[in-house]
């Protein structure tokens, strides 16, 4: 197949940063290439330059048998190139039309805006994508998470592109809206379409691609078909070290109750009387399809939103009414929202001021700052967490996802919590950055720290809990301890679905 797009000795340098080194990458006309590395690699820094973005100091793009120059996202809309951003690009107050067909409007022959034919034509494009129950008129705002991604796709679709870069599309959506996706994809691919397609998920990898593309320190390492590696061979390629176990869990020593609930329920009907426990030294997994009500327990428990009914016990079996995260907080609990970006980090301030959100009274209590000590403190951090930056002043915005994530995860350590909620923790980085958050919530749970972990990926909930709690429809149905009967994916993925009988025990 002829290739579409072509870039020759890209290079990317950002201040203290060579992003890209001399990355040769082309992309063929109904194919699926796949872009994969590390978080830090340089995969969404090509990606902006492929789509103008960034702009490359060294290097070519040719389009089509052009050789074109990108100074603005528009200009590769223009020639043909959409993209599928993980970072949603959605007006929040207008309507999924209005978004979808924002600046370029259609006008009726009095120069009117035509939202008739506008909504029309949002409906085919996401009938297309199986999504025809999300209703073109509601405002963004009120959609979940997985809808606005599925906006975002179908407004990249509505250009009409010869190319689609999709950058960690699958990171927020359901299994159903994953298969929509990828027949969405394979029509593209069918059409003559070249996809470039940036992902973490090795197991999608064999599902829709063609051709992988390994990056590593902003170098290409290689180009290989999608089976010519195992997975550990690619997880090789692309940490450049061999990797004999991804989940890191050593064996887990109780140390009394930290964390229990009785019965608890919110006033949304989410959660519905719901009793688990979680002890000093263990890791418990919660797992459940998207609208289980495992984030809304999550939001329970750290205090965010207000228990309707039961009792929930902190520590020595003291009892907490009226919890406000603010009082969790200084009762030992840290909690690592599934939202990195909207809930987790302040992205314009440094890596300093992050890492400090919420311990600076433990380090000064009486507000006097000693900027010399926070800064140290902060580096001491950003070198134990190998947080991927010459400094702490950096923003949090410039970092890569996995970098932010241990941004997150150093703000909540410095405050040495004795309970920590991990939503997700894992969500859109790469398997070498997933390895080091793995191996510290290990380490985390060896020097008795209670640890809930919130996650959609099933070997990742298996691999690292001690025990996993299973709920469904807003209640718990089944407990399941690691090395038991049910301890394999396809009972608890049973459990998960609720055509597995039974009760939590």
């Amino acid at each position: 197949m002829d290739a579409i797009l072509i870039a020759r000795g890209i290079t990317k340098v950002f201040p203290g940063v060579r992003a890209l080194d001399n990355v040769d990458f082309d992309l063929r006309a109904g194919e699926v290439h796949i872009l994969v590395g590390e978080n830090g690699a340089g995969k969404s820094t090509l990606a902006k330059c492929l789509l103008g973005a960034y702009v490359p100091e060294e290097g070519e793009i040719i389009f089509q048998g052009e050789k074109v120059r990108f100074t603005e996202a528009k200009d590769a809309l223009e020639k043909g190139i959409a993209a599928v951003y993980q970072e949603f690009t959605l007006v929040p107050y207008l309507s999924v039309a209005q978004n979808i067909f924002l600046n370029r409007e259609y006008r009726t022959r009095f120069g009117l805006i035509d939202k008739g034919r506008m909504e029309e034509e949002v409906r085919d494009i996401l009938a297309s994508l199986n999504c025809d129950y999300i209703n073109v008129r509601s405002m963004v705002k009120r959609l979940s998470v997985a809808e606005q991604q599925m906006v975002e796709i179908a407004k990249a679709l509505s250009f009409k592109p010869k190319a689609v870069v999709f950058d960690e599309p699958t990171s927020t959506l359901s299994e159903r809206e994953i298969s929509s996706l990828f027949e969405q994809i394979r029509k593209l691919r069918a059409a003559g379409i070249g996809i470039v397609y940036v992902s973490h998920r090795m197991q999608e990898f064999k599902r829709i691609g063609d051709r992988i593309t390994v990056l590593r320190d902003g170098r290409r390492i290689g180009v290989i078909g999608v089976g010519d590696k195992s997975p550990e061979e690619l997880v090789n390629m692309m940490v450049g070290r061999d990797i004999s176990q991804v989940y890191h869990r050593s064996d887990s020593r109780r140390r009394g109750v930290a964390l229990r609930t009785e019965n608890i329920s919110d006033r949304a009907g989410r959660v519905r009387g719901v009793s688990i426990q979680v002890q000093r030294g263990e890791i418990v997994g919660l797992a459940g399809l998207v609208g289980a009500g495992r984030s809304e327990l999550a939001r329970l428990l750290f205090g965010i939103d207000p228990i309707a009914g039961g009792e929930l016990h902190v520590g020595d079996e003291r009892i907490v009414r009226n919890n406000n995260s603010r009082r969790m907080v200084r009762k030992g609990m840290g909690m690592v929202s599934e939202d990195r970006k909207r809930q987790g980090l302040a992205l314009k301030d440094s890596i300093a001021w992050n890492i400090m959100a919420v311990s600076l009274r433990k380090y000064f209590p009486r507000h006097l700052i000693d900027y010399k000590k926070m800064y140290r403190i902060c580096g001491e951090y950003r070198q134990k967490y190998r947080i991927a930056s010459p400094d702490v002043h950096r923003p949090c915005r410039l970092l890569s996802g996995g970098n932010q994530q241990k941004v997150v995860l150093a703000k909540w350590l410095s405050n040495d919590p004795d309970i920590i909620i991990f939503d997700e923790p894992t969500r859109g980085i790469d398997v070498g950055a997933k390895m080091e958050i793995y191996a510290m919530m290990d380490d985390l749970a060896n020097q008795g720290k209670a640890i809930l972990m919130i996650s959609s990926e099933l070997p990742e909930v298996i691999g690292m809990s001690d025990r996993i709690y299973v709920m469904h429809n807003g209640r718990i149905t089944h407990e399941v301890g690691r090395g038991g009967d049910n301890w394999n994916q396809e009972d608890i993925g049973a459990m998960m679905l609720g055509i597995r009988e039974g009760a939590a025990k």
